[in-house]
């Protein structure tokens, strides 16, 4: 039986996650958290609690700060694993911004720390290092971004994720560590933190009151993303771990570490996005356009990935991304707690 670690257990995707590995494996799971403003073990309880107790059993925690070394007490907690899927990092462009030594710490010491750990587990068969389309920066209209493409980080986040996931290729080519890399944009799903948009849509929506459009400094064209559900997130995980290893050589530049795009079935503006919402819950859309990013650096109007290569390997969202945002949409007014703030 396989055992995983997974960085961030109680964050938002880590959970989702942590359940479909529940639901489609035998495998034992440690959650690795310090459980903090993205923690949160109510989360877990919530998707760990819906299974029988031998299921329920497979799961176990350890609290870590990875700005720290595991130590022996640690490492002997979590014990031998067989996968590491790394969630664990701090994700909030506005605080990058303003306090950006933070996530230097979080996503890049942090990497350092995990990764280091990962050198002590003789037979890992996989590594995964969750990184973001924002290493990319912001795209044109008409260009999505392919896995090996220049990055152009424009926030303190964003640089600190490519530092992390620079940091993971330099693992694989000097120490021989089994990596991966994967890109995701704007994961969305059940129980997530209140702040991030869709909650924000689902309550104001919901109290009837104007929601906020980030456009271009014409106030005429929305921001625009690839949004994708979580679970469809842990979906294309657990696709790529259980992908044949050996099928992969490097690129015409010698680049050995596999790097994958996780995309959205479809591209929606954020116009789009709130118009789908409110119809989800019977109501009109009340909003206003914002010249957010000329006025915020750090912010960008338009990310785009290319999810062309998963496509050929035979993985692909199984719903639409209407159909997903509109079932969140149902069972997050079903559980209000989720969205009060």
């Amino acid at each position: 039986m396989n055992t995983v670690l997974i960085t961030g257990g109680a964050g938002f995707i880590a959970h989702h996650l942590i359940g479909k590995i529940l639901k489609e494996t035998d495998w034992n799971i440690i959650s690795l958290d310090r459980l903090d403003y993205s923690g949160n073990l109510n989360r877990l309880h919530d998707v760990v609690s819906s299974f029988p107790a031998d299921v329920r059993k497979r799961v176990k925690i350890v609290h870590h700060d990875l700005k720290a070394d595991l130590n022996p007490l640690v490492r002997s907690e979590i014990g031998k694993v067989d996968y590491i899927f790394h969630l664990a990092a701090g994700s909030h462009v506005d605080r990058s911004i303003e306090y950006p030594m933070e996530f230097v710490l979080d996503n890049v010491v942090g990497t350092c720390n995990i990764l280091e750990f990962a050198k002590t587990q003789k037979e890992l068969k996989l590594f995964i290092y969750f990184s973001t389309d924002e290493v990319f920066g912001p795209a044109p209209g008409g260009i999505k971004y392919k896995e090996n493409d220049r990055y152009n980080s424009t926030n303190p986040y964003s640089a600190t994720k490519a530092g992390g996931e620079e940091l993971a290729v330099a693992y694989q080519n000097t120490y021989g560590l089994p990596i991966y890399i994967t890109h995701t944009m704007n994961v969305f799903g059940e129980r997530q933190h209140p702040e991030k948009y869709i909650p924000i849509c689902i309550r104001k929506i919901k109290d009837g009151e104007s929601v906020t459009i980030h456009s271009d400094k014409t106030c005429t064209i929305p921001g625009s993303r690839h949004y994708i559900h979580a679970e469809d997130v842990a979906d294309a995980v657990l696709f790529l771990a259980k992908y044949p290893k050996n099928n992969w050589s490097p690129d015409e530049t010698g680049a050995k570490c596999p790097k994958f795009n996780i995309v959205g079935s479809e591209e929606l503006n954020n116009l789009e996005l709130a118009q789908i919402i409110a119809e989800a819950q019977g109501k009109e859309l009340n909003y206003e356009l914002v010249d957010f990013h000329s006025s915020r650096p750090g912010h960008d109007l338009r990310y785009a990935l290319d999810g062309s290569k998963m496509k050929e390997l035979g993985w692909e969202p199984k719903k639409s991304v209407r159909e997903r945002i509109k079932e969140v949409t149902i069972w997050t007014l079903e559980n209000q707690r989720w969205i009060m703030i």
